[in-house]
C-alpha cells in the first residue's frame, strides 16, 4: 500500500501525459475548440494572433503538466520523509526529463504529432521550476 500511496499519483499523471500525447490533443484537434473560444474572447484579434495565442496556450500546457509531474515525482522519491533535499529534487527533474524525451518518441509514432526537442526542453524547464518553487515555498517570509 505504501508503494501505491507514494507512486500511484506519479503513475496516474504519467498516464495522463501519455493520453495528452495522442491525436486527440494534437494542435489540429485543440484548435477546433480553442480558436473559436479565443475568437469569442478577443473578437478584434487577427487569425494570426489567435493562432499564436493557441500555440502559447499549448506550450504553457507543457510547463504546467511537467511541473505537476515533477512535484509528484518528488513526493514519490521522498516516500513520506520530511523536508526537501537537492538529491530528491534533481532525481525528480532527471526522471521528468527522461519521461519527456520518451513522450516525444511516442509522438513520433502518432500520425498527427511529431517529436520536438524544444518540447522536451519546455517540459524539463517546467520540472526544474517546480523544484525551485518547492525549495523556496517553506523559505518565504510571512508578512507581519
Amino acid at each position: 500500500m505504501k508503494f501505491l500511496r507514494d507512486w500511484g499519483p506519479v503513475i496516474a499523471w504519467a498516464g495522463l501525459i501519455f493520453f495528452f500525447s495522442t491525436d486527440l490533443f494534437s494542435g489540429a484537434q485543440t484548435s477546433r475548440f480553442l480558436i473559436p473560444f479565443l475568437r469569442w474572447l478577443f473578437p478584434g484579434a487577427s487569425a494570426h494572433t489567435l493562432h499564436q495565442i493557441h500555440l502559447y496556450v499549448r506550450k504553457s500546457g507543457h510547463i504546467i503538466e511537467y511541473s505537476i509531474f515533477s512535484l509528484l515525482l518528488y513526493r514519490g522519491i521522498r516516500g513520506g520523509r520530511a523536508g526537501w533535499r537537492i538529491t530528491w529534487a534533481l532525481a525528480a527533474v532527471a526522471i521528468a526529463a527522461c519521461y519527456a524525451a520518451l513522450d516525444e518518441v511516442h509522438q513520433a509514432f502518432v500520425p498527427s504529432r511529431g517529436p520536438s526537442a524544444f518540447d522536451v526542453l519546455l517540459d524539463t524547464c517546467g520540472a526544474a521550476a517546480a523544484q525551485v518553487l518547492a525549495w523556496l515555498w517553506p523559505r518565504r517570509q510571512s508578512p507581519e
